[in-house]
């Protein structure tokens, strides 16, 4: 029988990823009115998780940060946060819910592919294949989108969300060691801060122009949605969970997310399902699979 610190785990793991596939449609639905700018957005959530992860660790114990590690973690929450939410938020702006989640399972197979490009480790057959049948359905899902009433885009949407997640894979492999010393709380707090003094000053022109009163509650509530549950919460799982399962778990559960993105879009009307979005679904899983299996007998 399953332990209760694994159970807890499981369930911490399987919340965040459900809570991350619906803030896909929740993002689209909120743009749907045309009133909250993608970089509204943008500001809403760092801004947003800065303040929610700054006040939550004034309950947890300190831990002391040399200012040069804060600098470096400036360039930890541009690729981390600001790039990476930036580009998804944007991307979902564009294109439909399910290909954005879609995309997002992409990332593990970058990280894979950068770590060899940059710090040299090695990539097994089963790597190298999973990584190239990952790119294929990438590119099957990008290119071959068609007319979708969800998305003014696709094919743009699609290829900024997955810039979006290279930023990301990028930020973990370039600080791996580094966001090791330091609690999640205490980098999240210092990377969301420097994430939002960027955004803030390159948001003025949106910041000026969006007509606030306009804003319904519905919008409203996506917002509040995107920032304590796709950000805070989602992140607070995922700590939980990362303490009582293995890493090659806590990857797996990435797969609810499109699950649940797809579903929700196409019981909205925001998503539709075709034979090209299949073939990439199963090229995409399949390739993730590979490179998780690689990396789980290595270990």
């Amino acid at each position: 029988m399953i332990n209760e610190s694994k159970a807890k785990g499981h369930l911490a793991m399987l919340g965040a990823n459900v809570m991350w596939g619906l803030m896909s449609p929740v993002t689209k639905i909120v743009f749907t009115a045309g009133i909250v700018a993608p970089m509204i957005m943008v500001d809403f959530r760092v801004a947003g998780a800065a303040l929610l992860f700054w006040i939550t660790s004034l309950f947890l114990p300190k831990e002391r940060m040399p200012v040069k590690d804060v600098a470096r973690l400036f360039g930890a929450g541009m690729l981390g946060v600001l790039f990476n939410q930036g580009c998804f938020i944007l991307g979902v702006s564009l294109t439909s819910p399910g290909e954005a989640s879609l995309v997002t399972t992409t990332m593990p197979m970058w990280v894979m592919l950068l770590a060899w490009l940059i710090l040299r480790e090695p990539i097994t057959l089963k790597k190298a294949g999973g990584i190239a049948l990952g790119a294929a359905g990438a590119i099957i899902l990008i290119f071959g989108s068609g007319v979708q009433a969800s998305g003014a885009n696709p094919a743009l949407g699609d290829l900024i969300v997955l810039c979006a997640q290279l930023s990301y894979a990028l930020y973990l492999t370039l600080y791996r060691n580094f966001i090791r010393k330091y609690s999640l709380v205490t980098l999240m707090k210092w990377m969301f801060l420097s994430a939002t003094v960027v955004a803030l000053p390159g948001s003025i022109h949106w910041l000026a122009s969006t007509d606030w009163h306009a804003i319904s509650g519905l919008e409203w509530s996506g917002i509040a949605y995107v920032v304590v549950c796709g950000t805070f919460l989602a992140y607070i799982c995922v700590m939980i969970g990362q303490k009582s399962l293995r890493p090659t778990l806590v990857g797996m559960y990435n797969y609810v997310q499109p699950i649940v993105a797809t579903i929700t879009g196409i019981c909205l009307g925001l998503d539709r399902f075709t034979p090209a979005k299949a073939l990439a679904i199963a090229l995409i899983f399949s390739g993730v699979w590979l490179v998780t299996i690689s990396k789980a007998k290595k270990n």
